[in-house]
């Protein structure tokens, strides 16, 4: 049911996107480190509602379809607000072109899988690229602004962050291929069978 406590957490991550958007138009260090604070609590409902879902066994269709799609929302408008808002140097834009990229292409595989009935499992290697995305997307939105209303101007914040992306972009490229591969083995399979229907008509 939408109303389970695993689909609302899956909710409040899409419900959590304009307010993230707000609070980085404001463009200050307050603003940027609300971004940042609302982000990271949205991100961390991805590990919550999964595991809700599992102990209560309340796992259903309606989870499992808006899940995928609330991470790749929240993923996706943050890389577009760090780039629109200057947040991400040349380099930096790279890896984030590499996971959107990566993102669009999964979501596609899904979608034909899906019409041949088969599931694409999550990886322990996709759940710590994840983990790192979060993280360095959580960080690049605090920005070195938000570092300097804690005070913590002295760290290279927007580097390590950056650096945290490039990291998850190069867990993004190695899952992807997985994911890609698997994905290409269904479609041959599939190919093959109906050739094989077009032999022998029954």
């Amino acid at each position: 049911m939408p109303t389970d406590l695993p689909n609302l957490l899956t909710l409040s991550r899409i419900a959590a996107i304009p307010l993230v958007i707000l609070l980085a138009y404001a463009q200050d260090g307050w603003g940027d480190l609300g971004a940042c604070a609302v982000f990271s609590a949205a991100a961390i409902t991805d590990y919550f509602d999964g595991k809700i879902a599992r102990e209560r066994q309340l796992i259903s269709a309606f989870g499992r379809m808006l899940d995928p799609i609330a991470d790749k929302l929240l993923v996706g408008a943050a890389l577009m607000l760090l780039a629109g808002l200057g947040h991400l140097s040349l380099l930096g834009l790279l890896p984030a072109i590499v996971i959107l990229l990566r993102e669009i292409l999964v979501s596609g595989l899904r979608e034909y899988l899906a019409s041949l009935r088969v599931g694409m499992p999550v990886t322990r290697l996709a759940k710590w690229k994840t983990g790192f995305q979060m993280g360095a997307l959580g960080v690049l939105l605090a920005g070195d602004s938000g570092a300097a209303v804690l005070r913590l101007d002295f760290l290279p914040i927007s580097l390590l962050g950056e650096a945290g992306l490039w990291v998850a972009a190069a867990l993004t490229l190695v899952t992807g291929w997985d994911y890609m591969l698997s994905g290409l083995r269904h479609a041959e399979a599939q190919d093959s069978r109906d050739r094989g229907t077009a032999r022998h008509p029954s």
